[in-house]
């Protein structure tokens, strides 16, 4: 293999000694690949984020579902949240316990809270109206309650989730009503949560929400927990060294402040955290290949079959990710590559302008624009970094694609597959001829 643009795989040592183009000529592409030892690290990082001793870092499965990869946040002493009966049910296929399960549900049908009920999952509800449907279901049990503190924060409009314009939780102007609606149904309120938006890279606004989270909670004495939620960032932009979320500094404040409030609450109430993409964006590389390169009215396009099927973060959000260029010896000889556009350590200084594209029959299918990368040539790898949090999770059979193989490498270095890639008479298994 030649290293053509390499830097942060090298300086992170993603793949613990594997080839990626050999990775993909064996799995084929489209492959998400996972480090095991890089998302051990992100578990332990948020485990460990405080010394308040009654602490629990939940991770939000919505970021990455896949069943080994549930099973190594258990084995790390995490535990986890759902947003589906999907969820929940691949949860407890990974060994979760139903009290290490906490249902964050939105706007959900009957059947679906009673699967949760039914299943002895505590269930949160995000509105009056779902609070009323719980009672009904399941008087005289135990449920939590998602308010909107009033503060929001995230990369984008659309993972927003708290604040003046959100669909989600409850109004702290409800509070009378809530307990009036616990009263009715002899409910038990176990906790309360929140969620203010996804990707902050600093704490202020988490700090600052988890003040108008604690006045909440002043209102109901009688709490098992808090859920502060989750949306740690990640930097994207590795290739540029973006500084990282200040884990240490935040760390230090938020110990603060839980240690304050519990000594005016009373007693040391159970503190929950629910991060998903910090645990899991890290820990994957998605490789694809580039099966053409063209000019269109002086842009540069290279054309690989990394598609909004496969990775759609980037058409839902203009989000950025990092990509890196792998060629093997193989492909450098059928293009004749030129060695001189590389250093050969994976640092090339001989960067244009490219816009990468995938394969899908939609105008807005742009992975990135503009990119400043090396010339890319024809069966060039390339690696989409940062992958792991809402990359295969919200990968589809668009256009009829087919869903990607995913691999995990062990903490040995070994690379073994943990799911199979979609065939083709998986697209007709479920429709009904006639």
């Amino acid at each position: 293999m030649q290293k053509i643009y390499t830097k942060v795989t090298d300086e992170m040592n993603f793949y613990e000694g594997n080839d990626p183009t050999a990775l993909a000529k064996e799995y084929g592409t489209p492959l998400y690949v996972y480090n095991e030892r890089i998302l051990r690290t992100r578990c332990r990082e948020l485990k460990n984020l405080v010394t308040y001793p009654n602490f629990v870092a939940d991770f939000s499965a919505k970021a990455n579902s896949n069943l080994a990869f549930l099973q190594i946040v258990r084995s790390e002493g995490l535990e986890v949240d759902a947003m589906s009966p999907g969820e929940i049910y691949i949860e407890k296929a990974a060994g979760f316990k139903s009290d290490e399960i906490f249902y964050i549900c939105n706007n959900v049908s009957e059947e679906e809270m009673q699967y949760a009920v039914s299943e002895g999952v505590l269930v949160s509800v995000d509105s009056i109206s779902q609070l009323e449907q719980y009672g009904r279901l399941a008087p005289n049990t135990r449920v939590a309650v998602r308010f909107n503190p009033g503060v929001g924060a995230g990369h984008h409009d659309k993972v927003v989730t708290a604040g003046k314009k959100t669909k989600f939780g409850v109004d702290p102007s409800c509070i009378p009503l809530v307990k009036e609606i616990l009263k009715k149904y002899n409910l038990t309120l176990a906790g309360i949560n929140q969620h203010i938006g996804s990707l902050f890279m600093t704490g202020e606004a988490f700090l600052s929400s988890i003040h108008s989270l604690f006045d909440i909670a002043r209102q109901f004495p009688d709490l098992e927990f808090i859920d502060l939620g989750g949306g740690f960032g990640i930097p994207y932009h590795k290739e540029t060294d973006e500084a990282r979320l200040d884990l240490k500094s935040l760390g230090t404040e938020l110990d603060k402040e839980l240690y304050a409030f519990a000594e005016e609450y009373g007693r040391q109430v159970k503190f929950r955290i629910e991060p998903g993409r910090y645990i899991s964006a890290e820990c994957c590389v998605l490789l694809g290949q580039v099966h053409s390169v063209k000019e269109n009215s002086g842009i540069t396009y290279a054309g690989c079959d990394v598609g909004f099927n496969v990775l759609a973060r980037p058409v839902m959000y203009d989000s950025y990710h990092g990509i890196e260029i792998y060629r093997s010896n193989d492909a450098a000889a059928q293009n004749g590559a030129d060695k001189t556009h590389s250093t050969g350590d994976g640092h090339d200084n001989n960067l244009q302008p490219v816009t990468v594209v995938g394969n899908i029959c939609e105008s807005g299918d742009i992975l990135a624009k503009d990119r400043m990368l090396p010339p890319v040539m024809e069966k060039d790898i390339l690696g989409i970094l940062d992958a792991g949090a809402y990359g295969f999770t919200m990968s589809s059979n668009y256009n009829n694609r087919l869903r990607p193989a995913e691999v995990l490498i062990r903490e040995s270095g070994e690379a073994v597959l943990i799911r199979e890639r979609d065939t083709l008479e998986d697209l007709k298994r479920h429709m009904i001829s006639i």
